[in-house]
């Protein structure tokens, strides 16, 4: 068996999967079918992330398994997720330090700020 082709070999372009084929009663069910999330993937980075939840997303356990460096899993593991469509990193809240924290905190025990002010502020939404 081969995997599934996402894109065209002559133009590049996003392959549909439109037939399926059950060897064993000879059942065919023709259609439109969407091939997955993961169907873009090459099957190394398919491997990293079967190792990576093996590991239950440690990635010490990942660097012993693989015999690669934290640096390089991290490299692998933004490789996929740019290959899922996202970019690593995008949804992760900003660093609030240490005085903003406490001027917030301070301002909120004064009374000055409402605590939905608080939180917009420390998820850097303001």
């Amino acid at each position: 068996m081969y995997p599934v082709l996402t894109l065209c070999p002559v133009c590049k372009n996003e392959m549909n999967v439109t037939r399926l084929h059950c060897p064993s009663c000879e059942t065919v069910v023709e259609g439109r079918f969407a091939a997955g999330h993961f169907a873009n993937l090459s099957q190394e980075q398919l491997d990293f992330i079967f190792t990576f939840v093996r590991c239950e997303g440690k990635l010490t356990r990942v660097e012993t398994e693989l015999g690669i460096s934290y640096p390089t899993i991290r490299n692998r593991l933004h490789e996929v997720i740019r290959a899922l469509g996202y970019e690593p990193g995008k949804d992760e809240s900003p660093e609030v330090n240490d005085e903003k924290r406490r001027v917030v905190l301070e301002d909120l025990d004064a009374g000055k700020i409402s605590p939905d002010d608080a939180m917009r502020i420390l998820r850097g939404e303001e």
